[in-house]
C-alpha cells in the first residue's frame, strides 16, 4: 500500500511494486506555441525575435541593447544574398558602444590577456626557460 509523509518543505511517496507495475494513467498536454509565459527559442514561431530569450546573455537590454536589437534585427531579415551584408553601419554603431563599456563587453584579446596573466608564476618566481625544460 502507497501512502505520503510530509517531511518539512519535501513530500515523500512511498509505493509498492504493484503500484510500478501497473501503466501510467497520466495524460500529457501538449505545449502551447502560443503561450506568452512559455519559454521559447531565440526565434518565436510567429518568426519574430524573442528578445526575451537567455540566449542572448542580457545583450538587448544592456547599455548598448538599443544598438544590439537594430544590428541583429537587421541580420535576422536580412534578404540580401550574403546575409546581413547590409548591416555593417549598424554593427560598427553597436561595436562602437560596446567599446565604450570595456568592463562589460570585455575584448577577446582582454580576455586572453587575463588568462596568460592568470597563467603566470607567482612573482618572485620563474618559470623554467625553454633550454632548461628540455634539458631535463
Amino acid at each position: 500500500m502507497s501512502y505520503c509523509r510530509q517531511q518539512g518543505k519535501d513530500k515523500v511517496i512511498f509505493v509498492t511494486k504493484e503500484d510500478h507495475e501497473a501503466p501510467s494513467s497520466a495524460e500529457l498536454i501538449a505545449d502551447d506555441p502560443n503561450d506568452p509565459y512559455e519559454d521559447q527559442g531565440l526565434i518565436l514561431p510567429n518568426g519574430d525575435i524573442n528578445w526575451n530569450c537567455p540566449c542572448l546573455g542580457g545583450m538587448a537590454s544592456g547599455p548598448c541593447g538599443e544598438q544590439f536589437r537594430s544590428a541583429f534585427s537587421c541580420f535576422h531579415y536580412s534578404k540580401e544574398e550574403v546575409k546581413g551584408a547590409e548591416c555593417l553601419e549598424q554593427f560598427r554603431t553597436m561595436q562602437e558602444c560596446m567599446q565604450r563599456f570595456p568592463e562589460l563587453y570585455p575584448q577577446e584579446d582582454e580576455e586572453g590577456e587575463e588568462e596568460r596573466e592568470m597563467s603566470k608564476p607567482p612573482s618572485g618566481e620563474e618559470s623554467p626557460s625553454v633550454q632548461e625544460q628540455v634539458s631535463s
